[in-house]
């Protein structure tokens, strides 16, 4: 091979990996090397979601839970076991802000740092829930006309690329089960590139339609469970799609006006020309806000007597599913092996250990906003002890 040649192959090589990685590269000029954070929303387009004039406030309750900090009760393997709560949610794992409410009113509240419970904080995939929330509305007001109506009645330009596009359902993406050749991969590594860029481009890429339409699958829908990220981003899809709103408006007349937020809240889009949202974890809000889609579950879909989402669609998110954790976009502790009692609850969760927990038997509703998810105990597990032993 002449050295001219020789050369030109390096280059043609180098180049392609420059350009398979474009996207990372973006990633890292976004959010640099730790990768997304609570506030990284400042880097990212993004679309408002308004509040209303109407705000409602949780009371602050007389009788606090301080009886909280005097527990050593966290049942963990050795290495983590006879924490105080402080310790378990965030003494490795550095917790911004934790609220507790009960019976309506906070009983417990801290903050660190320069944190508080109105200032906003990306929240991640707990934003696959709230998107799990719009389609149980948008299904209740008949836009999807059935839960097991195929994508490709939504999206149709999907049709031809490949059979199994017509068998993934609204029922799939919500659980999980749609059977696309996509992981989410956040740590670079050069011989996962394509996953890794893959997963970069649908966080920091400008047209996730065209992503969307390249997609592949790696068995038939519904045959395996697999958390991925793309999956919800395709159901945001078909919300607009069968909406014809724009998520970040659909969600503020369905959920932000009525729930009565106290803040505006954001929803990362992949570009202003193309507006598709991010409903698998671009959602910013305050904690106090998040708190109340907590409430709304915890009262059946019902907010101050208004019906918001079907008692159905609340059921089916929280009954108990054996195939997976993950149901209709919620976790339930059940299955995943926590120490649980007579009452167990269910929760949403993203990267970083963001958590909202709900406890409808125990009126108990827990969140947790951090900067990191390294810590030695998991956030949800804590909080189901934690209700376990509510008076």
């Amino acid at each position: 091979m002449s050295f001219n040649r020789k050369y030109s192959t390096i280059f043609l090589v180098v180049y392609g990996i420059v350009m398979s990685s474009c996207s990372i590269i973006r990633g890292y000029l976004a959010d640099g090397l730790d990768g997304p954070n609570i506030f990284s929303f400042e880097h990212h387009v993004h679309d408002t979601i308004p509040n209303g004039e109407h705000v409602f406030r949780f009371e602050v309750a007389e009788s606090r839970a301080d009886w909280i900090d005097t527990l050593h009760f966290f049942n963990f393997p050795p290495r983590c076991s006879n924490l105080t709560f402080e310790e378990a949610i965030g003494e490795v794992s550095p917790t911004q802000g934790v609220m507790i409410i009960h019976d309506d009113s906070i009983v417990y509240e801290k903050y660190w740092g320069d944190f508080s419970g109105d200032r906003l904080a990306t929240i991640f995939s707990v934003s696959k829930s709230i998107t799990s929330l719009l389609c149980g509305i948008a299904i209740d007001e008949g836009y999807i006309e059935d839960i097991d109506d195929p994508v490709t009645k939504y999206l149709p330009e999907l049709k031809g690329k490949d059979p199994r596009w017509e068998q993934l359902t609204v029922r799939y993406l919500l659980c999980m089960f749609s059977g696309l050749d996509f992981d989410d991969e956040y740590e670079f590594n050069i011989k996962l590139l394509k996953t890794v860029n893959d997963c970069a481009k649908l966080n920091y890429g400008h047209n996730l339609m065209k992503q969307i339409r390249g997609l592949k699958f790696r068995c038939d829908p519904g045959t395996e469970f697999r958390y991925e990220s793309m999956t919800t981003a395709i159901l945001g899809v078909v919300i607009e799609r069968a909406t014809g709103r724009r998520y970040a408006d659909y969600l503020c007349e369905k959920v932000w006006n009525p729930l009565q937020m106290e803040s505006v809240a954001l929803i990362n889009i992949d570009s202003r020309k193309h507006g598709v949202a991010h409903a698998f974890g671009g959602i910013t809000c305050t904690l106090k806000d998040l708190a109340k889609i907590g409430r709304l579950y915890l009262n059946n879909g019902l907010w101050d007597g208004k019906r918001i989402v079907s008692e159905e669609w609340v059921h089916r998110t929280t009954d108990y599913y054996p195939k997976s954790c993950y149901h209709y976009s919620w976790y339930d502790v059940r299955y995943e092996g926590f120490k649980t009692g007579e009452h167990p609850g269910f929760y949403a969760y993203g990267i970083a250990a963001q958590t909202l927990y709900v406890n409808p038997d125990k009126n108990l509703v827990i969140v947790r906003i951090g900067r990191h998810n390294n810590g030695r105990c998991f956030v949800p597990d804590v909080f189901e002890q934690l209700s376990d032993i509510w008076p």
